[in-house]
């Protein structure tokens, strides 16, 4: 393919702004990319991304998106000593509910967030027109003197006594996550910052990993009681390594998981099903608990805004961070990659109003299922719609009758891996499937959680 521009900038080597390098590295000579962290090398959770300590998933079209990327990177995961396994077999509780086991064919790779964003940064970082510039902080924009066009970016050396530097570009790429600051950059030029809907959920993650040992999984690869309504406490138990395996204990609307080792198993007993519990109460843990709190689910809506400079793109939890429980956040980054792929393939710099509004397109579902089913929750606060009070109602009839119908679980985890729309589960062959079991909306059952035993309260200490 011919160049389209000398050099793309990309801002921020997380997820999103490396799998935009990636794509970029197809059309243009050179991309730099810039972040305030060390990347190269690192596999453990780093100072600018501190929720990459918490559980992570690739699910299902994310997983698929990154082999048409980075072919053989499963294989390459799996080497490593990653886990992978079908997204249908993992052992999901929803309404304190089991629902049944489904081979749907879908992969789910449970890397650690770090560890995985190793293995797609090393194969980035060997491309041999794409540079990561590390250490360095990101001051603003420079653009033509009408201010109509983005030609470069200030950045600064985080060295003692740097000084600022400006780097020439044909296209800047803001991938720089929730704390994006393009929309006072847009403000300090002179245009509208844009729209923000926020849905508040009050979401804390706290996490410890723990000494695999086998009876723990009983041969499935997760534990998932997924947070509800009725049983607002939640759990994402799962192996991440050969010998490792990570929970991540969610809580909302304030009720966050303790850090204190005490506190934190008593959390885990009050999760509305006994398994994990079960599995950690006299586990080998191999660190202290940690939190990550998460105040709102972010949408920023530049779809909307009638001017934005050309050759400014903004991508990945700049536009839109989703709620972390739902798994999305990489999967909809690796969309947006492709997307962006789409748009360099017509041979010119992408518009940056034509890509703004496809990113608005890739985010409408996976925003839809993550802040529609945050507002089933009573407390928290946003529009409920009607589509969105349905929509809770034939979920939960869903979710209960993926208890009593292997395909129903298949074709809900379709949708929730964000293969097939949401739409899908309203075919009148699945309609018929859901409404035999559930024809009005269940209520959940009473927490069955795990009884009190003698090592209740502590755990084995930290391996030295």
């Amino acid at each position: 393919m011919s160049e389209i521009g000398r050099r793309a900038v990309v801002l921020g080597g997380s997820m999103a702004g490396v799998l935009a390098a990636r794509v970029l590295a197809e059309s243009y000579g050179e991309v730099l990319v810039v972040d305030r962290d060390t990347l190269l090398g690192v596999r453990e959770p780093r100072r600018g991304a501190p929720h990459t300590v918490h559980a992570h998933g690739l699910h299902a079209r994310g997983h698929l998106n990154m082999e048409e990327l980075f072919p053989g990177i499963t294989d390459e995961l799996t080497a490593d000593g990653v886990p992978t396994g079908d997204l249908g077999e993992m052992r999901w509780f929803f309404n304190a509910r089991k629902i049944l086991p489904a081979r749907t064919g879908l992969v789910s790779v449970t890397a650690p967030r770090p560890v995985l964003e190793h293995h797609v940064r090393s194969r980035v970082a060997a491309l041999p027109n794409v540079r990561f510039l590390e250490q360095h902080d990101v001051l603003g924009l420079t653009t033509t003197d009408d201010r109509e066009r983005v030609v470069g970016v200030r950045v600064r050396s985080r060295a003692t006594d740097a000084q600022p530097q400006e780097l020439d570009a044909d296209l800047v790429v803001d991938a720089t996550g929730r704390g994006s600051r393009t929309p006072a950059w847009l403000a300090e030029l002179g245009y509208q910052r844009p729209e923000e809907d926020r849905v508040k959920v009050g979401l804390a993650y706290t996490t410890r990993h723990y000494r695999l040992r086998p009876e723990m999984f009983d041969g499935v690869q997760s534990i998932n009681p997924v947070a509800s309504p009725a049983h607002p406490r939640g759990a994402f138990f799962g192996q991440v390594g050969r010998d490792v395996c990570i929970l991540s204990l969610t809580g909302v609307l304030g009720d966050h998981p303790p850090t204190d080792p005490q506190g934190f198993l008593a959390f885990v007993r009050s999760l509305p099903v006994p398994d994990v519990y079960d599995a950690v109460r006299d586990a080998e843990a191999l660190d202290d608990p940690v939190s990550f709190t998460f105040p709102a689910s972010v949408r920023r809506r530049y779809e909307r805004l009638t001017r934005m400079p050309d050759r400014l793109l903004v991508m990945g939890d700049a536009v839109c961070s989703f709620n972390p429980v739902y798994g999305q956040g990489m999967s909809v980054a690796s969309i947006e990659a492709l997307k962006l792929r789409e748009h360099l393939r017509l041979g010119r710099p992408p518009q940056t109003g034509a890509f703004m509004a496809d990113m608005s397109r890739v985010i409408d579902t996976p925003w839809d299922i993550s802040a529609g089913g945050d507002l089933d929750f009573p407390g928290v606060q946003g529009r409920r719609t009607l589509q969105v009070r349905v929509g809770n109602a034939y979920m939960a009839r869903v979710q209960y009758a993926a208890t009593r119908d292997a395909r129903v679980t298949d074709g809900f985890m379709r949708v929730a891996g964000l293969i097939d729309p949401p739409q899908a589960l309203m075919r009148p062959s699945m309609v018929l499937r859901v409404l035999r079991h559930a024809p009005l909306r269940p209520a959940a059952p009473p927490a069955t959680p795990a009884l009190a035993t003698p090592t209740a309260d502590t755990a084995a200490p930290p391996a030295a």
